[in-house]
């Protein structure tokens, strides 16, 4: 009764007089909740010490705020000592980008998956996201590795030391499914584009029978000499075990620690890891004859992967950038209004990494 009354003396109170009743009642965590929502959505003076201080704002009265107040109310509201998946994905739909950046290193919070994506889409344009994102404890594989292609050196190196797998236990754990396939002359197209993520080989065996080169070093080598075209590239790509749009999108990434994943998956030597990088027109040093800081970069990437974990990496790159695409209609639709759309990893990472 006397928060009704009391809420009723504030409608025709002044500021300063709310911003009294806010500050004696921050650390009143049992004042009746129809009280707190309204203080929280006053202007930012009197709402402040409710924001930061007040434990009771129940989450409809924080999403009352979000929706209603300027991007200080959304910044406070991010710093609370706990923020629940609801009000995160409220405060990082509204795509502030101090906001999300509160969010992001506030402990505190809670993000769900739907938000993660939410934000790394942001971080496309807004690069200074990505180190915070590699140290959210949400963060999947999934997410660091469609992450990878707009992250500055430092991340990309971070992604690749953290989120690469090894593959062995996957292997032990499928053998069964391996034996299955193999008796079925891999006729099932789903599980064997599954089985292509962990099996032991990377270089495709049957390219070779088909392609004009004698294997893949055969390939880097003629690259060097001519130039990488769009068909030397496709047979790089064969010859790698990996689809087109997967070795165009490496080739042609600013940074090339792609490279140096490709060329460690496949068993490449170092000489054929410098002839590839040479081939794509990189300059391996300045013009001084220090070696180039990208080139650098990619020797150290090509050093301290395994080659399982550069295997796993690849193939996980070339199914979700190629799984849901074509060349001639693009990133493919969801026809069979099934939910993939919605759901699917693949489609997610190609629309993020391919629409940019």
């Amino acid at each position: 009764m006397a928060g009704d009354i009391l809420l009723e003396m504030l409608f025709a109170s002044s500021n300063e007089e709310r911003m009294l009743a806010a500050r004696r009642l921050a650390e009143k965590s049992e004042a009746p909740p129809r009280l707190l929502r309204y203080l929280a959505c006053c202007d930012i003076e009197v709402a402040r010490p409710v924001l930061e201080e007040n434990v009771g704002l129940d989450d409809g009265a924080l999403l009352k705020a979000i929706k209603t107040g300027t991007i200080e109310h959304r910044r406070l509201i991010a710093s609370r000592k706990q923020v629940h998946q609801l009000v995160a994905a409220a405060l990082v739909d509204q795509a502030d980008f101090p906001v999300v950046q509160t969010v992001l290193k506030n402990r505190g919070a809670s993000l769900a998956d739907d938000t993660l994506d939410d934000v790394l889409a942001l971080s496309q344009s807004h690069n200074s996201l990505c180190k915070l994102l590699l140290d959210r404890p949400e963060l999947t594989p999934a997410h660091a590795l469609a992450m990878f292609w707009w992250s500055d050196t430092e991340t990309r190196e971070q992604i690749l030391r953290r989120h690469a797998a090894d593959r062995v236990e996957l292997i032990q754990r499928c053998g069964d499914v391996f034996a299955i396939a193999a008796e079925e002359g891999w006729s099932d197209p789903v599980s064997r584009k599954t089985l292509q993520l962990i099996e032991r080989r990377q270089r495709n065996r049957a390219a070779i029978d088909r392609s004009p080169f004698s294997g893949l070093e055969h390939a880097i080598d003629v690259a060097l000499e001519r130039g990488i075209g769009p068909e030397t590239a496709q047979e790089i790509g064969y010859l790698a075990g990996v689809k087109p749009v997967t070795i165009a999108k490496i080739l042609s990434d600013e940074g090339g620690e792609g490279i140096a994943i490709v060329c460690k998956a496949t068993g490449l030597k170092r000489e054929s890891l410098a002839k590839l990088f040479a081939a794509t027109g990189r300059p391996q040093t300045d013009p001084f004859g220090v070696p180039h800081p990208i080139w650098a970069q990619v020797k150290e990437i090509y050093e301290i992967m395994t080659v399982a974990k550069a295997q796993t990496t690849l193939r996980y790159w070339n199914w979700s950038l190629s799984s849901t695409f074509s060349p001639k209609l693009g990133l493919l639709k969801d026809e069979a209004n099934n939910g993939s759309t919605d759901h699917s990893i693949a489609q997610r990472t190609a629309q993020l990494v391919f629409n940019r």
